[in-house]
């Protein structure tokens, strides 16, 4: 089992930053600038990611949305298409539930 990130955990998508105090340096150096280039670069490869995995999950959708659309065509066209009877109105009344005879059946305990 993967172990799961922040990203993983649903309502910490929105976060951008996690600063606990909010101070910074009032003169930032180069490195600082190298860290935040990083971090950045980081947030874009995750996105990235993220949008290239929404637009297969996408492709998924549609595609099951298809399938069942034509499953639901295929359903409703089926129940039109009825072979006729050769017996005619007879077949109707043994088929009926209220002409039905039923089966008795003797049980013992």
């Amino acid at each position: 089992m993967p172990i799961r990130g922040v990203t993983d955990v649903s309502g910490l998508r929105d976060i951008r930053s996690l600063r606990t105090s909010g101070r910074r340096p009032i003169q930032r150096g180069q490195n600082s600038a190298y860290l935040d280039l990083y971090m950045l670069q980081m947030a874009k490869d995750r996105l990235e990611k993220e949008a290239a995995l929404l637009i297969k999950r996408g492709q998924a959708i549609e595609k099951r949305l298809s399938e069942i659309q034509k499953r639901m065509d295929s359903l409703e066209r089926a129940p039109k298409v009825q072979p006729p009877s050769d017996q005619g109105d007879s077949s109707k009344e043994q088929n009926s539930p209220t002409k039905r005879k039923w089966k008795k059946l003797a049980l013992r305990y």
